[in-house]
């Protein structure tokens, strides 16, 4: 399953993303790419080094608009402001562990508040309204509140993202969070994709989790704010 070629497209997760399975929830304008502003913050390029990518980027995001980078390594050019950067890692699937859970139950679009108010609460990362549409997401509640959830975000070929990771204050410590990354591991197997994470490089906790999992450290990455070239938003 490992190999250099089979690894490339996760050098570029967003564009690889939009430009295979997501390509539904894509909004494109030449060598750019966003997904809907309900699914997800994320806005690729196709190449990093490719000054006309970046115009197409700034076109299709309008002036002085704030988008989130995720995943390469590559620098905006000239007249961009980059108003935060995230520390990240990534992580791919090497021999991780993978079960099914008889706890866990598939989250729907019935479940989005609780899966959003989760997310308040925990802040794994970005979560919008219609991230669910991305992939499978799993869920354990206790009493009938959802306490725990993970599931799939990007989706590139032969590859898929394990995220949205998390378990309420009052339900940690009875790991939760390793049987729901473990069955969400089993599903994106049985697909024939293998399974990868990311991580902010200061979650260690989750990061020591994930790699006792069986997940390994592929390379390090960036997780980035920028403004395009012009005015600011009104």
């Amino acid at each position: 399953m490992a190999g250099t070629i089979t690894e490339q497209v996760l050098d570029n997760p967003v564009w690889a993303a939009l430009s295979d399975a997501h390509r539904g929830l894509a909004e494109r304008h030449g060598r750019a790419a966003r997904y809907h502003h309900e699914v997800s913050p994320f806005h690729a390029v196709a190449d990093a080094d490719d000054p006309t990518a970046w115009a197409d980027l700034a076109t299709l995001a309008g002036p002085g608009a704030t988008v989130w980078m995720a995943g390469g390594t590559g620098r905006p050019p000239a007249g961009w402001t980059v108003d935060q950067q995230i520390d990240g890692v990534q992580l791919v699937d090497d021999a991780a562990e993978a079960a099914d859970d008889p706890e866990a139950l598939r989250l729907t679009t019935a479940d989005v508040p609780e899966m959003l108010d989760l997310v308040a609460r925990t802040r794994p990362g970005p979560f919008l309204a219609r991230t669910v549409e991305l992939g499978h997401y799993l869920g354990i509640r206790r009493d009938g509140t959802l306490v725990a959830m993970a599931g799939e975000r990007m989706r590139m070929p032969g590859w898929t993202e394990i995220s949205a990771v998390c378990t309420a204050p009052e339900a940690r410590g009875q790991g939760l969070a390793g049987r729901l990354v473990r069955a969400v591991t089993a599903g994106i197997r049985a697909r024939g994709d293998r399974p990868m994470l990311h991580a902010a490089a200061d979650n260690t906790g989750a990061i020591r989790l994930y790699e006792a999992l069986g997940f390994t450290l592929r390379r390090e990455v960036l997780f980035w704010s920028v403004r395009t070239p012009g005015a600011d938003p009104v």
